[in-house]
């Protein structure tokens, strides 16, 4: 119960934030606060459990067919990361309050932070692969709306764009190996997959699954060569910029590594890859945060460093070495995220991150100051910090590793100088910023902030002392349960000291601490004269490569686009019916699919004539296209009316029911935006003719074509010989067993298929909302003014509106008396009820019932007109599209409640007084859903056709004059 509240409770509040005014500043701190505050109260009460069991476990049923279970799993690895996931959402929501501007949306940020804190958490405590597959990409949608918080800069736009496309591909690589494994295992469930190590590692598919994980990881936490998006991601709010960047999103990366170091390990393939780019981004990041001119630029690319330091740990294959990686990532954590803290006061007070200008604040923000100095020297690795220690542990890692002389005398020498770099940033960032002659030209005069908003610094400024003084003491007894999380029994023995006496890694650090001073000493000169220019790479613009790519891509894009695509809508459809037959006919190829001996039913003579009458309609339909458009549409609903025959002949009532209602709605509302089709363009003689008459062959081909093959699919399907293990023998003999109707093809819709159901309801909402959008931008010609219905004389000028709006209709044409369709509305009501009720049993069903409802609407408009739609302010059909999808995803749901999986069929049987014994059954709650949809997409249909004829009304009102301007 505790995981999952733990895993709801920042889902809950970022509800609850999102839902605040935007001047609720102070509540949505409060509310954010308090979230991380129960998360951490929670995570710290089952530490007891989890020191004892080693994992506490919760399984919910998901998808128990394909073994599936929403499963939060909580190890000591598990324990570590929530805690500092929520501690640190507690400190950032604190410093978040006095950042952020009262211009700000403050709940806004507040409710993506705890959207993010609820994901990342959800990738911490996640028991299987699919699962952690889904809150791996909701951080990165989530960060993506955090890091373009400040929607009005151009910055930060671009990179929230840049982080979600390298981080979402990096996604989709981590679900294609999590797939891979899943089908090695025959499981999801992580302590299968766990127990199934070696059989991955021997596996001919290893170095596919390895290069996939690879990219996941690396591009989550912003390693070689996917490391730019992260110095371009600090136009985010500072905030962000100490939660995501420093303590949690990029270590989302280095944290699967290492949760999947037991599987993985061990092999070169991993050495070479995760090694490799850790130490590439070691030295690169930390070469280029030496001369960075912004001050979150350094933190920028010292973070790229200390998590490739962190990645090189992890692919030594040593367990001494993850454990150094793991501690380096609790150290990590608490200095880079004060240092972002303090740069962020520097910002906020002085109004500039530019180590340029700044200078001297020492003296107007002492306390700031001091806690910035305690931070970066704990990033440098200096004595009595806890960066020190893991610095210690690192070097002794490299000193210690076996393998060619390169890796022997190589990774010590990379480990020296890109902790001698380290220095020199750190120092850099320390002695520009708070030493030095005191700056007067900024745009704020510096002092230090509230002391509330000093408060997180602080006191992640404690833990590094205290952790650096008392390593054993703080950090010991932690660190040995999260690494049985990790190895379990195979936990190496280790040692958190400060003093190991004099040896090789404590000569590593002096070197590196003297060569780091040397450094900052030798390129303060040229600091003055090119801030910002780092040599030999200060060509290689990640942001500018990333740009370009995704410019060639559109430029590529829009010549497929141009060789492909035209503004007419035939040579559209003609590729896309190309591509659909060429995709069918590709399992044909294997031949075995023509039935050999079928069964053949007695032909009836009245069924053939009846389709030789559709089969002229149909012809004749395309013929009078070219003269008659309403004659063509009216032979059209003939053959749909005839298919509805045919489906009721061959024994498919509920098909014929559906065919009926759609030709009829679907005829209304062709009929209704006939009139804005443009006029057909007059055949030409000479060549263009000619070019007419081969389009006209080649469609007509074509068509022969793709009808030639439906028919033969039809007739396969229905001559095959029925088998006993086949679907539709299962659906028949199970819809009353297991879905509790007899109406077979309305238990597959609702019940056996309703995923697939709700997907397509989906889609219709979709595209109703679509064309709605699309008909109130469209202006129709200038020749549909004409196309009213009056009497004209032979000669004479034309009628004014008013006249034409009173002129009588054509003779031959029945008027209906309208008291007479409004009659059939509350008939068509019940009609649709009833259908709607008798579905599950029945012929019937809330589609077929939705769309007679929707055919009595249609006819209450075709006799009220435009006046009757807009008379009644009460038909909101977004309000019904809207409503209709939140029933059936309630009744997909609710069964939750009753312990069964998603979109079951919950039975409920009760017996009432007067009425009897009534039968009830949570499909029809879904049934309604489906029913307040197609009610809803045919009056938004119905409407913006409508739109468009009150706008032709009004030009015909106006007076004489307007109308003729």
């Amino acid at each position: 119960m505790l995981l999952t509240l733990i895993l709801a409770i920042p889902f809950a509040g970022s509800l609850g934030a999102a839902l605040l005014p935007a001047t609720a500043r102070r509540a949505g701190a409060w509310i954010a606060g308090g979230c991380a505050l129960a998360c951490l109260m929670l995570t710290l009460a089952l530490t007891a459990e989890v020191a004892s069991q080693g994992v506490v476990k919760l399984a919910i049923p998901w998808i128990p067919a394909q073994g599936v279970d929403i499963t939060l799993r909580m190890d000591g690895y598990a324990w570590l990361f929530a805690i500092i996931v929520s501690a640190m959402g507690a400190l950032i929501a604190l410093y978040a309050h006095y950042y952020l501007s009262r211009q700000d949306p403050v709940p806004r940020f507040f409710a993506f932070l705890l959207s993010f804190m609820g994901a990342m958490l959800g990738v911490v405590l996640a028991g299987n692969l699919i699962q952690l597959l889904v809150f791996w990409e909701l951080t990165s949608l989530s960060s993506f709306m955090l890091i373009g918080y400040w929607q009005h800069r151009v910055d930060a736009r671009r990179g929230a764009r840049m982080a979600l496309l390298i981080t979402g591909g990096g996604g989709f690589c981590l679900l294609a190996s999590m797939l891979i494994i899943g089908h090695i295992v025959g499981s999801y469930d992580f302590d299968a997959v766990l127990a199934s190590a070696q059989a991955i590692r021997e596996h001919h598919w290893y170095p596919i699954l390895l290069v996939l994980l690879a990219l996941g990881a690396l591009t989550k936490s912003a390693q070689f060569p996917f490391h730019f998006w992260l110095p371009n991601a600090m136009a985010a709010p500072t905030p962000v910029s100490a939660y995501l960047h420093s303590a949690t999103m990029v270590k989302a990366g280095v944290f699967l590594l290492a949760r999947f170091w037991p599987i993985f390990s061990g092999t070169d393939w991993w050495t070479y890859l995760i090694g490799g780019a850790g130490l590439c981004s070691l030295l690169l990041g930390a070469y280029a945060a030496t001369f960075q001119r912004d001050m979150k630029g350094v933190l920028a690319y010292s973070t790229i460093s200390h998590l490739g330091l962190i990645t090189l740990l992890l692919g030594m294959n040593s367990r001494l070495a993850l454990v150094a990686a793991v501690f380096h990532m609790i150290n990590h954590a608490t200095f880079k995220a004060s240092l972002f803290m303090a740069a962020g006061i520097v910002d906020h007070e002085s109004g500039t991150r530019d180590l340029v200008r700044l200078s001297g604040l020492r003296h107007l923000m002492p306390l700031t100051a001091t806690l910035a100095m305690v931070s970066a020297a704990a990033m440098a690795g200096v004595p009595l910090l806890n960066g020190f220690i893991s610095k210690e542990m690192f070097f002794a890692e490299t000193v210690f590793i076996s393998g060619h002389w390169f890796t022997r005398w190589g990774l010590p020498a990379a480990a020296v100088i890109a902790g001698a770099f380290s220095v020199s940033y750190s120092l850099r960032l320390i002695m520009q910023v708070f030493f030095g002659p005191r700056a007067y030209h900024l745009p704020r005069t510096p002092h230090d902030p509230a002391r509330m908003m000093l408060i997180p610094c602080t006191i992640l400024v404690i833990i590094c002392l205290a952790v650096g003084i008392f390593p054993g003491l703080t950090l010991g007894p932690i660190l040995d349960m999260v690494m049985r999380g990790l190895l379990g029994p195979r936990t190496p023995h280790f040692d958190l000291q400060l003093w190991h006496g004099f040896n090789l890694p404590l000569l590593m650090s002096f070197i590196a601490l003297f060569a780091g001073i040397a450094i900052y000493l030798a390129l303060r000169e040229r600091d003055r004269r090119k801030p910002g220019q780092a040599p030999l790479i200060y060509r290689l613009d990640g942001r500018q490569s990333f740009e370009s790519a995704l410019e060639a891509l559109d430029s590529g894009a829009i010549g497929l686009l141009h060789w492909l695509q035209t503004q007419r809508l035939q040579p559209q459809a003609l590729l896309l019916i190309l591509c659909t037959l060429g995709v069918a006919l590709l399992p044909l190829l294997a031949g075995g699919w023509w039935p050999v001996a079928a069964r053949q039913t007695p032909l009836q003579w009245s069924f053939a004539l009846m389709w030789l009458a559709g089969g002229a309609c149909a012809v004749a339909a395309a013929y009078q296209a070219k003269y008659h458009r309403t004659a063509s549409l009216m032979l059209a609903g003939a053959v749909g009316l005839i298919t509805g025959i045919t489906f009721a002949w061959l024994s498919a009532p509920d098909l014929a029911l559906t065919q009926l209602a759609v030709e009829v709605v679907t005829t209304v509302l062709i009929l209704l935006g006939l009139r804005w089709l443009p006029k057909r363009i007059e055949e030409f003689p000479g060549p263009t003719r000619s070019r007419t008459l081969w389009r006209r062959w080649r469609d007509f081909i074509v068509a022969v074509a793709g009808g030639t093959g439906l028919a033969a699919l039809a007739y396969v399907m229905m001559t095959r010989p029925a088998s006993h293990d086949s679907i539709s023998r299962f659906f028949v003999q199970q819809a009353w067993p297991l879905g509790g109707g007899a109406n077979v093809v309305n238990v597959i819709l609702v019940d056996f298929r309703a995923f697939d159901t709700f997907g397509e309801i989906t889609v219709l909402a979709i595209v109703a909302l679509s064309v709605y959008a699309l008909l109130r931008r469209f202006r129709p010609p200038a020749e549909a003014l004409i196309v009213l219905p009056y009497q004209r004389a032979a000669s004479g000028p034309a009628p004014d509106a008013e006249a034409r709006l009173q002129a009588p209709l054509p003779e031959g044409l029945l008027r209906i008396p309208a008291v007479l369709v409004r009659l059939l509305l509350p008939v068509s009501t019940l009609i649709s009820l009833y259908f709607l009720l008798r579905g599950h049993n029945l012929p019937g069903g809330g589609f077929v019932g939705g769309l007679v409802m929707a055919t009595g609407i249609l006819l209450q408009y075709m006799v009220g007109g435009i006046l009757w739609v807009e008379a009644r302010p009460l038909i909101r059909p977004q309000i019904w599209i809207g409503l209709g999808l939140l029933v059936a995803g309630t009744a997909a749901m609710a069964v939750w409640w009753a312990g069964q999986p998603l979109l079951s069929a919950y039975t409920l049987d009760l017996v009432l007084p007067l009425i009897g014994a009534l039968h009830l059954s949570s499909v029809l709650l879904f049934d309604i859903g489906v029913y307040m949809l197609v009610v809803g997409a045919t009056m938004l249909f119905l409407i913006a056709l409508a739109h468009q004829s009150l706008r032709f009304h009004r030009k015909l009102t106006e007076p004489a004059d307007g109308l003729e301007a």
